[in-house]
């Protein structure tokens, strides 16, 4: 028996396996494009020992959703379901902490120049506080930069910001 296109093994007569192939490509290219800074941001929410986890879970839900298709700004939308993820991981309360700690060591050991007080105050920040201050202090971007990475309203990262500069003032003040 000879298999030609569109019969037999794995071909489609209505040729839905060439659009989820094509689907299938325009989401590799969207990840590899942004998985190096989606990962770097969820190191400053979760950890290094989690950020790859928190971002192929972001990823492999926005493809089971097709909403990644189907967003006007991906980009805003994988740092969202990211920030997302890394909500829910941090629930549990222990596996935070501990995980914090690993992750507040390891810091303090390979960048001598960041003081602990500081790390361990950053580490008592809300997810959402926490991600407007790495992403505005340590990757140095604008409010509105920030704003557009996240999904969120200039507004809305410029509440974050100043809760958490008076939350760190009054940690570091008791320190």
């Amino acid at each position: 028996m000879e298999v030609t296109s569109g019969e037999g093994l794995g071909g489609d007569l209505w040729g839905e396996d060439d659009v989820e192939m094509t689907e299938l490509r325009d989401a590799t290219e969207v990840y590899r494009m942004h998985a190096i800074e989606l990962t770097r941001f969820a190191t400053a929410l979760v950890g290094p020992s989690d950020a790859p986890d928190v971002v192929s879970d972001a990823v492999v839900s926005l493809l089971r959703s097709d909403r990644l298709a189907e967003a006007n700004n991906q980009r805003a939308l994988l740092y969202r379901v990211v920030l997302a993820k890394a909500r829910t991981m941090q629930r549990s309360g222990f596996r935070r902490r501990a995980r914090e700690r690993r992750v507040a060591q390891r810091l303090v050991e390979f960048q001598p120049a960041i003081r602990p007080e500081v790390l361990d105050a950053v580490v008592r920040l809300s997810s959402q506080q926490r991600a407007c201050v790495f992403l505005t202090y340590w990757e140095d971007l604008s409010v509105a930069q920030v704003a557009e990475r996240l999904g969120i309203g200039e507004g809305t990262v410029k509440r974050y910001l100043s809760r958490a500069k008076l939350r760190l003032k009054e940690v570091l003040d008791e320190a």
